[in-house]
């Protein structure tokens, strides 16, 4: 079954086609065969743009976090051994704060439809019973709706190199973003002995990187749809943290 012949989904599915090839259209003067790509990076700094609102309540957040922290931890320490009454207990030290535990989250989630969107823009042949032109887009060569795995096992192996280089760009800022959320959101050290510590210390600082693993077998254009809203996060988030009050 095409998702995109769907009431609700082709339409929309249409209208981003139709938003994407007018920009690439308008860059085609000046930016020739690199105009489809620019135009995905130019739709993730709109959308990011838009969100800037959601970014500052996600900073506030981190901070309302901190400043919890040591009663965050005395509960733990006092509640440790009973689960539903430590939930408890964190739940009404945030309603008596009134700190929302998922404003955190408000960019991230805010942004999954516009990744799934550019993610479906270039995975279909046809959208809403049209053929697909996006998928004649390409960065040096790479069609945007291939991923490394489809290009790495294609005649198109040789171009590669693209994609490889947006992926450890990618890693670069992900690296980057994550000691920047550890300078700025320390994790309390567990206590020595505690099961399981070590293990959790390696999943929290390995699963950042899962989004290089989505970037590498997501099509292209998706890719760059990550690597642009990443680097624009890191930015954002470093201006955000020294002028939000």
């Amino acid at each position: 079954m095409d998702l995109s012949t769907l009431p609700l989904v082709g339409p929309l599915l249409h209208g981003g086609a139709e938003l994407v090839a007018a920009l690439t259209a308008a860059l085609s003067p000046v930016a020739g065969s690199f105009a489809a790509a620019i135009a995905v990076v130019l739709l993730t700094l709109a959308v990011r743009l838009v969100l800037v609102p959601l970014s500052v309540l996600q900073v506030r957040a981190e901070r309302d976090r901190r400043r919890l922290a040591p009663q965050l931890a005395a509960l733990r320490k006092r509640h440790g051994r009973d689960s539903q009454r430590l939930q408890r207990a964190v739940q009404q030290l945030y309603t008596d704060e009134k700190v929302s535990p998922l404003a955190g989250c408000l960019p991230v989630l805010a942004q999954a439809p516009v990744v799934s969107l550019v993610y479906a823009l270039f995975t279909h042949a046809s959208i809403d019973g049209t053929a697909n032109a996006l998928l004649e887009a390409t960065l040096v060569g790479v069609p945007l709706g291939h991923s490394l795995v489809v290009t790495l096992t294609s005649p198109l192996w040789v171009h590669a190199w693209v994609v490889l280089v947006l992926l450890a760009v990618l890693a670069v800022v992900v690296e980057l973003s994550r000691r920047s959320n550890a300078h700025w959101n320390p994790v309390p050290a567990p206590e020595p002995g505690a099961p399981g510590s070590a293990a959790t210390a390696a999943v929290g600082r390995y699963v950042p990187f899962i989004t290089v693993v989505f970037a590498a077998i997501a099509p292209l254009a998706a890719a760059l749809y990550v690597v642009t809203s990443a680097a624009w996060t890191y930015g954002e988030r470093a201006v955000l943290r020294r002028v939000v009050r």
